[in-house]
């Protein structure tokens, strides 16, 4: 994977608040594989991306795979996003938390960004990701089990990561 792109990326965030932060919201819209809307207790419409991962894009192969997978298990729920950061176009770049859509009395105890990998929904970007190592060891877990399943897009030979489909 070429380190360029997500270099380019993760230069782009805003410097971190210096401690996490965390916010209560009900998913109203999920706009592709790693990105939704969410609305919070005070009516407040906050845009969200998951963290350390990309998805295909919607025009791409398994994009709206990617959004449908991202869709049942965030849309109309509520989530808790643990973040530090906003991206580059200002949305909040964080870890996003559900309760599994088997259990959910069990509270958020379901990572939405190693849902997708494990879905085989989405890259990981890599270690320069902004994750603890515990994080980094689960999230490169569940792409490397997805790969070798071959299970969502890495059913195809060549999958083509989002980073290269945009192009510079």
């Amino acid at each position: 994977m070429p380190s360029s792109p997500i270099t380019a990326l993760l230069l782009s965030l805003a410097t971190p608040l210096g401690a996490a932060a965390e916010l209560s919201c009900r998913v109203i819209e999920v706009a592709d594989g790693d990105s939704f809307a969410c609305l919070t207790a005070d009516h407040r419409l906050e845009r969200i991306r998951l963290q350390a991962i990309d998805a295909p894009e919607n025009g791409q192969p398994f994009g709206q795979h990617a959004r449908q997978n991202l869709a049942t298990l965030l849309l109309e729920r509520p989530v808790t996003v643990r973040w530090e950061q906003h991206d580059r176009d200002g949305q909040i770049f964080g870890s996003v938390w559900v309760s599994p859509p088997d259990c959910p009395a069990c509270g958020h105890t379901l990572d939405a960004g190693a849902a997708q990998l494990a879905a085989g929904m989405a890259w990981w970007l890599g270690e320069q990701a902004p994750q603890t190592e515990q994080e980094r060891e689960r999230y490169r877990f569940e792409e490397h089990e997805a790969r070798a399943r071959r299970t969502g897009l890495w059913q195809d030979a060549e999958p083509l990561p989002p980073w290269e489909w945009r192009g510079p």
